[in-house]
């Protein structure tokens, strides 16, 4: 069975940092592209970042542009989420998925559940 559990999160200060953890069983990260997604309270779920690791390409929401770092250890079969200067506004659970492609508007949607995700709380 895929699955994916993030882990990581916690409560930290404005300009802090924190790094999320995604570990992949029953496949390979090369398979497909892991997708960060977060939800923050009252508002809709959105994509943060995604990393195809089979060639390396990432690609990085607006918001967190030179802030946040995806990254990953095929050797673990994980995939990070390295997030620095953390704003309030960066406060959502955090859910990482395996995607076809980078798909932020889910047209053809996610691998598997979306799990449980793992909460981040940015206070000021």
């Amino acid at each position: 069975e895929e699955q994916l559990v993030a882990s990581g999160g916690g409560l930290v200060q404005a300009g802090g940092s924190l790094r999320l953890s995604c570990v992949a069983s029953g496949f390979h990260l090369d398979e497909y592209t892991i997708s960060w997604f977060r939800q923050a309270p009252g508002k809709e779920r959105e994509g943060v970042t995604c990393i195809t690791t089979s060639d390396g390409g990432t690609y990085y929401a607006d918001p967190v542009k030179g802030r946040f770092t995806i990254s990953s250890d095929s050797a673990k079969n994980t995939v990070y989420l390295q997030m620095n200067s953390l704003k309030p506004e960066d406060t959502a659970v955090y859910y990482c998925v395996a995607q076809i492609g980078c798909d932020f508007d889910l047209r053809i949607g996610v691998l598997g559940s979306w799990g449980q995700g793992t909460r981040v709380t940015v206070s000021s």
